[in-house]
């Protein structure tokens, strides 16, 4: 195993199981990820198709009230940062490689080494790759002091956008990040 895989799967799981115990309403969610965890095929690879590990990022200002928030080019939509695992099984690397190639932020540095949050959703066919599921591993990523973002090839804009009023953002996954966050402070 090469030394990005140190952490590997027995960690995200867990990761998956404390994530569990936070959070027993979800113990639902938990159960598809620890079910592809434990697939023979390779889940952090986007090769697979029947559905693969992504990492999302809560990337918030160094004051932890705004969240940098992507309007994501593929998607047309206004997303939190994140990506595909690419055969990383250490999750929360990948949230931190995706806000620092997504954001130019400096300074950048997971919180805690708990998963934030988790959500399954359907990502749809696009230029001959098949619709699939994405099966999104989140973590806090907290901004230094230089909030100066540059914005990449994979978004339209970024922008900073106050997580008090996402709360009730009509994008379920969206406003459950925001109740989260803000219930946490």
């Amino acid at each position: 195993m090469d030394d990005r895989n140190r952490a590997g799967p027995v960690a995200l799981a867990a990761q998956l199981v404390y994530y569990r115990i936070r959070w027993p309403g979800e113990s639902a969610v938990v159960e598809d990820f620890l079910a592809l965890l434990d697939d023979p095929l390779d889940p952090f690879v986007r090769e697979r198709l029947a559905g693969h590990f992504t990492s999302g990022v809560w990337l918030v200002s160094a004051d932890g009230a705004r969240v940098l928030m992507t309007h994501h080019r593929k998607l047309e939509r206004w997303l939190q940062l994140g990506g595909h695992a690419d055969g990383d099984t250490d999750m929360a690397r990948v949230a931190l490689k995706e806000a620092q190639e997504e954001s130019g932020l400096p300074g950048l540095s997971v919180e805690g080494d708990s998963i934030f949050d988790l959500d399954r959703h359907w990502i749809p066919e696009r230029k001959g790759v098949p619709g699939h599921w994405h099966y999104d591993v989140r973590y806090v990523v907290r901004a230094g002091a230089d909030e100066d973002y540059v914005v990449s090839d994979e978004s339209h804009d970024l922008a900073w956008r106050p997580i008090a009023g996402m709360a009730d953002d009509p994008d379920e996954s969206l406003s459950r990040m925001a109740r989260k966050w803000l219930g946490m402070r």
